[in-house]
């Protein structure tokens, strides 16, 4: 085949590819929003695996997952780069992957339960001024009734936190059915673990795998194992719902260009998103953070 016909049919290809996509995203009602060009940083190898984003006023912490130290980070917003170190106190990353805020206190999602066996799993209260750690909030979800062990294959994983009216709600990462459930967790710390109440569910078609909720919206993302990167926006109803109007869905990238996507935080000024290292071969992407400001931002 001679270099003409080769770059023809590269252009097919690559046609026939947009037309699949084009069509996949009508059905869907996808919105393109390609957020490469919105990279701040690469991110320093501390928090190579970070895993959360936070703003408390103005300030943004994140964290890392599993076998990291047990730590929060302050973030430049504008730069990614690491202002102060704060470790925390009595207590362990087993797998920490989301963190909250409701102004006087953070809280810490030890939520992470990729193989669906966990039996103890934990949120951390702490003082958000001298970052103290109050005690741990203890739960289950009562649907659950096998703990085998089934890593990427169950729907009992989360890493999405936030706080709402005197609440935490946590969003499941379902990985069999790409759905994810709103339960209800009281912020009160207890030493017997106590049933989350489930509320509503939602079938995002990808894993959620972190959340941020800024004047009465709701912000969703993650991405699917062919590593397709969305963001979904829903609309807090009258009830404090999310699920019962229909939401606006983004696509925003691969994994194997903008990293593993575990973080968001949104402020006035616009959306704040944040990758671990994605590293699968033959793919080695480092940490990235991106920025959208609000008038690029279809609100």
């Amino acid at each position: 085949m001679d270099i003409m016909m080769i770059s023809k049919w590269k252009n097919f290809l690559s046609f026939f590819s947009f037309l699949i996509f084009f069509n996949f995203s009508a059905q869907q009602n996808l919105e393109w929003l390609k957020i490469k060009k919105y990279k701040v940083a690469e991110l320093e190898d501390k928090i190579d695996e970070t895993s959360a984003l936070n703003f408390l006023g103005n300030r943004l912490f994140t964290l890392n997952d599993s076998g990291n130290p047990e730590a929060l980070y302050e973030l430049n917003p504008e730069n990614g780069k690491i202002l102060q170190t704060y470790p925390i106190p009595n207590s362990k990353n087993l797998d920490w992957e989301a963190l909250t805020n409701d102004g006087t206190h953070f809280y810490i999602g030890d939520i992470g339960n990729n193989s669906g066996t966990r039996k103890d799993l934990k949120i951390y209260k702490l003082s958000a001024d001298s970052l103290k750690n109050l005690g741990a909030i203890k739960f289950f979800y009562p649907e659950q009734k096998e703990f085998v062990r089934k890593p990427q294959n169950n729907d009992y994983d989360a890493e999405s936190l936030v706080f709402i009216n005197g609440n935490l709600h946590l969003f499941t990462k379902e990985w069999n059915s790409y759905k994810t459930t709103n339960y209800i967790i009281s912020t009160e710390t207890s030493n017997e673990a106590r049933p989350a109440q489930k509320i509503e569910d939602f079938n995002l078609c990808y894993v959620a795998t972190d959340a941020a909720y800024f004047e009465k919206k709701l912000y969703i993302i993650g991405y699917t194992k062919k590593m397709e990167v969305y963001l979904t926006v829903f609309e807090e109803d009258e009830n404090g719902n999310f699920f019962n109007k229909k939401p606006r869905k983004f696509y925003l990238g691969m994994s194997s260009t903008l990293g593993q996507i575990e973080g968001i935080a949104v402020n006035r000024k616009g959306i704040y998103i944040s990758g671990e290292r994605f590293k699968i071969k033959p793919f080695n992407v480092p940490p990235k953070m991106y920025f959208i400001p609000k008038e690029k931002f279809p609100w």
